[in-house]
């Protein structure tokens, strides 16, 4: 047997549960019973609690995956800078215009190489294992006059 209840909603509840009746053809009673026992259930907030977990742990996956990419892509940057700025000799200022022009058409020419990887799908991320990091002691690979992310990350305020 059923008891009746009144109730009182705000309007923009009532909208809300009338739509959500109609999109899954039931009756707005039906709706509003699912909720008042999910509410009501001891094991409603267990679901909701599991739920927030595997968000978090996604969440939490993904924070590393960047944090990884950004640790490559940072120890990428500075290799290239101290590998250029060790070989390039400075330029007498009559080359520079000439050279600068030449500049121009690598960076152009980068950009352009760079466009055509990002359209198929290549990047130099998908190319590092993941697991990097269990491969090698750490700064195994790095002599001692290379600073590691890891140390740059500690000398951060």
């Amino acid at each position: 047997m059923r008891h009746r209840m009144n109730v009182y909603f705000p309007p923009e509840l009532v909208k809300q549960i009338a739509d959500l009746a109609d999109r899954k053809k039931l009756s707005r009673s039906a709706i509003v019973e699912a909720a008042v026992a999910s509410f009501l259930s001891p094991d409603g907030a267990d679901r909701r609690e599991a739920a927030f977990a595997r968000r978090l742990d996604r969440l939490s996956r993904q924070v590393q995956r960047l944090e990884r990419n950004v640790g490559i892509a940072i120890e990428t940057l500075a290799l290239f800078i101290r590998f250029w700025l060790t070989i390039t000799p400075p330029l007498p200022a009559d080359a520079q215009p000439a050279a600068q022009l030449k500049g121009r058409e690598r960076y152009e020419g980068f950009v352009e190489a760079l466009g055509r990887r990002l359209q198929k799908g290549q990047s130099l991320l998908h190319e590092i294992p993941d697991d990097i990091d269990s491969q090698a002691p750490p700064d195994a690979d790095t002599p001692e006059s290379e600073p590691s992310v890891q140390s740059w990350r500690s000398r951060d305020p």
